[in-house]
């Protein structure tokens, strides 16, 4: 079995889970995580953003890549590329709703796409020596029968898990998910996982997951971004963490990526993890301020040391609006 009863898996995110990420997050309690997702073509093109992508980390148990793309033969040259590295398993991404995913018939349009989403499931499966799992969004907002129809042709073609995250490529990441669909597929495919993911941003979102699809198995995405305690909290039953133990998760973090990218390149783009991480624990708007121009590492100690206020006891569960990444 890929994912034991009631695991919680980080989600891939284009431009957030690489190996710092994915290091605080484990810090807090995940055991599941994937690399960011991986456009084929940036294999099959020997891009070396590509190679920097897929670095796992030695203390890494579990690690799981994410392929997206829409092109059966550039999805088998980068699956068998794969094969030099060691992951945990391979997903296929039909799910993607970013406009410049979707628009070159991958993710969420690809999802749509049955005949030709088979293809690129095949063409993956021919050449890869790692176990094959997908993650998509649910086909029709109101009938569950795609989306069913499509995960049962996958599974019979050996998909070992399915990932449903609950809402249309229209919704984006906001509006109401639908858990019926959810369930539908567990339903459909009981002896294969179903992981249910969309709109779980707390314990409260995630026990009316599990209460409502049926499925023990939880995908974090948006819900993780800032709150990588949230693992512990649902995985272990663990507090929130103190002043203290905020600051030691931001700084741990960012200095991981210093020594992935570099100081330069890791303070520009730990602006938008730091905003994350301030986001809902009241403390001041001068501190978004501060993050929106860290540059050294003596920049974000100077915030770190501002952030008095106590932190509160978690975010207060939200609608949080797409900002950018790409997730399935």
């Amino acid at each position: 079995m890929i994912y034991p009863e009631s695991a919680v898996i980080l989600a891939p995110l284009s431009g957030y889970t690489d190996w710092a990420y994915r290091r605080a997050a484990r810090r807090c309690g995940c055991r599941f995580a994937f690399t960011e997702m991986v456009d084929c073509s940036s294999l099959v093109y020997a891009s070396g953003r590509g190679e920097l992508m897929l670095r796992r980390g030695e203390d890494e148990d579990f690690l799981g890549v994410q392929l997206v793309g829409a092109i059966p033969e550039h999805l088998a040259i980068a699956a068998e590329k794969l094969n030099a590295h060691e992951f945990s398993l391979l997903d296929l991404n039909l799910g993607c709703p970013v406009p410049k995913v979707y628009g070159k018939g991958a993710g969420a349009a690809l999802g749509r796409n049955s005949e030709l989403a088979l293809r690129c499931f095949e063409a993956i499966a021919e050449k890869s020596r790692f176990p094959l799992t997908v993650k998509l969004r649910i086909v029709h907002a109101e009938d569950p029968e795609p989306t069913v129809d499509l995960v049962k042709k996958l599974v019979e073609r050996g998909a070992c898990a399915v990932t449903i995250h609950g809402r249309t490529r229209e919704a984006f990441y906001t509006g109401e998910v639908n858990f019926g669909i959810i369930r539908a597929v567990r339903e459909a495919v009981p002896d294969v996982p179903v992981i249910a993911n969309g709109g779980i941003v707390s314990v409260e979102t995630a026990e009316e997951m599990r209460r409502e699809t049926g499925c023990s198995r939880l995908m974090l995405a948006q819900g993780a971004m800032g709150n990588p305690w949230l693992f512990g909290k649902l995985s272990d039953g663990k507090d929130d963490p103190d002043l203290e133990e905020w600051k030691d998760i931001v700084h741990g973090h960012i200095s991981d990526m210093v020594t992935l990218y570099g100081e330069e390149i890791a303070l520009r783009n730990a602006r938008k993890i730091v905003h994350d991480y301030l986001k809902g624990r009241g403390f001041p708007s001068g501190l978004r301020a501060e993050a929106s121009v860290l540059t050294t590492m003596r920049d974000l100690e100077r915030l770190l040391s501002m952030a008095r206020p106590a932190v509160s006891r978690s975010p207060s569960p939200r609608v949080i609006r797409y900002d950018g990444y790409k997730e399935s």
